[in-house]
């Protein structure tokens, strides 16, 4: 018999038909009565298949018995219980390693569309201000003094892709990386003193919680650049408004925000602001391995014991 596999929140058509193929699937978004489904059901689950943005809270964790395994379409896991599944012995997979190069990619893109202005110099061209007059000046990116808040796979990825464009680096982290040469900043606030633009890839969750804030905004500078391609609880988004608003940051590349997918109409409003509607990962070749590793974690997992890609430590 095949394992009984729940699904929780939206997937992909093809990861839904990789998925079909191995397991016996349910969507709890198809039941009437989600909760009197898992009450009657959810005993008979013992996989979890869920997204970053779905993630695996306690309550529905509770209601899963007899579940041995989670597999998330992602790398985000601020909202998947992972303490509580690591209690009760059940192995959580996910998708690290296969959107390290997208995902950086779109950091360097969103530095160097804030830095030179090219998505607002494309409005003042379509607008046809440019009979009117020659648009704004812009930044140098060669060179730059870059600040990476998360030192992760990510983070090197895009601290290698700096270093092309001759950028000075330095980092903050929970502690020093061993085996790189750039250097450690302890402390956010003196991060952002020195960066030109700050990028922030680190975890999401209440660890992270508005770590960057008023007084990191204000340390940035209003020569300073921000980048988000972590998690929008990471910045304080009302304080990221107001310093872009009143010019005391130079502007923003923004993927991820506090309340997705409503973005503030302040921001929009704003010239020196790009918003992308959280595409970090979004090419073809990224979210076919990532679909391909989400199946394979529950196939590694019924097979051996264990998933290929693991959140817990």
């Amino acid at each position: 018999m095949r394992p009984h596999i729940l699904q929780n929140g939206a997937l992909t058509p093809a990861l839904e038909a990789a998925l079909a193929t191995a397991f016996e699937v349910r969507r709890l978004a198809d039941q009437a009565d989600p909760q009197a489904f898992l009450a009657e059901h959810g005993a008979r689950f013992t996989g979890l298949v869920t997204s970053a943005p779905a993630g695996a809270s306690a309550a529905l964790l509770a209601s899963l018995p007899a579940l041995r395994v989670i597999s998330s379409h992602g790398v985000g896991l601020d909202q998947i219980d992972v303490a509580g599944a690591a209690q009760r012995g059940i192995a959580v997979g996910y998708t690290p390693e296969v959107l390290n190069d997208c995902v950086a990619d779109l950091a360097m893109a969103l530095l160097l569309d804030v830095a030179r202005g090219t998505s607002a110099a494309d409005r003042f061209v379509r607008r046809g201000d440019w009979t009117q007059g020659k648009f704004r000046l812009a930044r140098k990116v060669t060179g730059q003094r870059l600040g990476i808040l998360g030192l992760g796979r990510i983070g090197r990825a895009i601290a290698q892709r700096a270093a092309g464009f001759e950028m000075q680096i330095r980092y903050t982290n929970r502690k020093p990386v061993a085996d790189v040469a750039w250097t450690f900043e302890p402390s956010v606030v003196e991060l952002a003193r020195w960066a030109d633009t700050l990028v922030v890839i680190t975890a999401g969750g209440a660890a992270t919680r508005h770590l960057v804030n008023a007084e990191v905004l204000e340390a940035l500078g209003s020569d300073g650049f921000l980048v988000n391609v972590a998690r929008g609880s990471v910045v304080d988004q009302a304080a990221l408004v107001q310093a872009l608003q009143q010019g005391r940051i130079a502007g923003a590349g923004l993927d991820v925000y506090a309340d997705e997918p409503n973005v503030p109409a302040e921001l929009m409003a704003l010239d020196n602001v790009v918003l992308l509607p959280h595409i970090a990962s979004a090419t073809r070749e990224t979210r076919q391995a990532m679909e391909a590793l989400t199946v394979d974690n529950l196939r590694a997992f019924y097979a051996g014991g264990k998933v290929l890609a693991s959140a817990l430590a």
